[in-house]
């Protein structure tokens, strides 16, 4: 008798753990498209966007709340466009003075930080820059 109580015991409780996880904890994690963060200057700028591959984009500031919205079909065609002649290259040093912007680029499993702009970044910052401002609004 003493043991079942052994095996059915341990049995149970990990049925009752189960089912008491919440739904989100058995979500899956999306999939990101692309990853933009910008930060530094005298006024301390934190602004990071992230596109998912569902067209979906997470914005946030270094004030505020993060901010969950899909871009439209046109603006995701866009960004799809831009991101394929997106060269990430390597990471530039910081350089030296104060009040400079870093901006770091994350896509297809490439990173890198970067002060100054290469032309293949411009179109890919400026669109995601522009998303930032039309979709985050603090409440």
């Amino acid at each position: 008798m003493k043991i079942w109580r052994i095996v059915l015991l341990p049995a149970l409780a990990l049925a009752v753990t189960a089912s008491a996880l919440p739904s989100e904890a058995v979500t899956t994690q999306r999939k990101v498209l692309v990853d933009l963060r910008e930060e530094g200057g005298f006024a301390g700028l934190q602004n990071r966007v992230t596109v998912y591959t569902d067209g979906c984009v997470r914005l946030s500031r270094r004030t505020g709340p993060v901010v969950a919205k899909c871009l439209t079909a046109k603006e995701e065609r866009q960004l799809r466009g831009y991101l394929k002649e997106l060269k990430i290259g390597r990471s530039e040093r910081p350089p030296q003075g104060a009040d400079f912007l870093s901006y770091t680029l994350a896509y297809k499993g490439h990173r890198a930080t970067r002060y100054t702009l290469p032309r293949t970044w411009k179109p890919v910052v400026a669109h995601l820059d522009k998303a930032l401002v039309k979709y985050w609004a603090p409440d």
